[in-house]
Formats: C-alpha cells, structure tokens, sequence
C-alpha cells in the first residue's frame, strides 16, 4: 500500500507543471532556456538585417592633427566638371599672394549646382586643399562629381560651398584620402566613399572629422533636392 501511495505521489507532482502549462500557454515561452532560444530557426518570413550601407565616423584626435598649416601649394588647380563636361585650369593667386577673384569665379562657375545652376562662392580653404592635391598627384586633373549644392538640407558643407566630392584619374581613393588626411591641421572633414569611388573633402569649424560611407551614392535623396519652391535656372545663364 506505501509503494502505491508514492506512486500515486509522484505522478501527481509531475502531472501539476503540466496542467499549469495547458491552462497558461504564455508560461512554455518563459520556460524556454536561452541556450534553447538561440537554437531556433528564424522565422521564414523573417529578413536578417543587412550590413551594407554602413557609416562610420569619428572625430580626429589633436594628436593626428599637423602641428601647423602646411606650406602654401603653387596655386594651380585644374578640376573637371563630372556634371556639366566643363573645366578650369587656373592660378588662385595674383603675384603678390593675394587671391585672384577671376580665378576664383571660374571656379565658381565650375563648382555651380548640377540640379539648380545656381552658383556660389566657394570657400579658398578649400581651394587652396585642392591646389595641394594637384600639385602632389603630378598635375592630374581633378575631377569633381560634387560641388555646390543648392538643396534642402542646409546643414550640409555643399550648401556653404565649403566641401567638394573628388576624383584622381588613375589614383586610388584611399590613397587621395590619406594625402588630404595629410594636410589636416584642424578643421577639415575627409570622407572616405568605397561603393562610389570618391573622397569627400570639406573645411569646418573643429573638431576635425573622418569618416566612411559604404553605402551607395544617392543624388536624388529628398535632402540633397532644392527647394521646391526653387525653379531650375539655365546653367549657361
């Protein structure tokens, strides 16, 4: 009779947890372990996370920074327009060292917004960088997929016509963007662009900024469109 009342016991005590679990089917999900959870399979429907298009950026440390300005370039700069087929090969400085305004209008001219026409002033900061990297690449003509950009999100250093989207036929970006890196001593932002092929250059207020983009380029994001109340000028006008 003892042996049958444990029997009984036993059955009774295993029985409960399972009882409880048909009246609570929320409780089996609580039961599961997370070793158990990790062995599951993903839900059929159920996309994974894509890691393409990802952005890293960080500030730069005043330690990889150049002690000073690097030493003024020769001036010279000649940038093609990707855009608009069009191009200038001129000197930014006039013979006393001051910067040549005809010069720099035709930059401007050449700088100007593809969607829009409009044109800018573009900063001699930036100019004087692209000097830089003309006369270290041995006089190759830079090439400029972007330059000014009269669009909606005015946060952008293309708005303020401080930053430029370039190209070195024949040199590989990692390498214009370490020569531009070079010549940071505060005040600059370098962005690396792998999918596209292209170094992003821009002069800032520091802290100076690196960063890159694995994501495709996208002309025709909302932010990067005029206003809409803008009408499209005549780019020869």
């Amino acid at each position: 009779m003892l042996r049958v009342a444990l029997i009984a016991l036993a059955i009774s005590v295993v029985g409960a947890p399972e009882a409880a679990r048909a009246e609570n089917p929320g409780s089996r999900l609580l039961a599961r372990t997370p070793s158990a959870l990790a062995h599951q399979r993903p839900c059929k429907g159920r996309k994974r996370a894509k890691t393409t298009g990802k952005f890293v950026g960080w500030p730069v440390p005043d330690k990889e920074l150049r002690a000073e300005a690097p030493a003024r370039p020769s001036g010279y700069v000649h940038i093609y327009s990707i855009n608009y087929k069009i191009e200038a090969e001129v000197n930014i400085y006039n013979e006393d060292g001051s910067y040549n305004e005809e010069a720099l209008s035709e930059l401007e001219h050449v700088f100007r917004c593809k969607r829009s026409g409009r044109e800018h002033a573009i900063d001699p900061r930036l100019i004087t960088i692209l000097s830089h990297i003309y006369d270290h690449f041995g006089d190759k003509r830079l090439e400029l997929l972007s330059g000014y950009r009269y669009q909606k999100r005015t946060t952008s250093n293309h708005f303020h016509g401080t930053a430029a989207d370039i190209r070195v036929p024949g040199v590989d970006p990692k390498v214009v963007r370490g020569f531009v890196s070079s010549l940071d001593a505060g005040g600059m932002g370098v962005g690396y662009y792998p999918k596209v092929g292209f170094v992003h250059v821009d002069v800032r207020q520091p802290p100076s900024f690196r960063w890159i983009d694995y994501s495709k380029s996208n002309p025709d994001a909302a932010d990067k469109q005029p206003p809409k109340s803008s009408r499209r000028r005549n780019p020869e006008t």
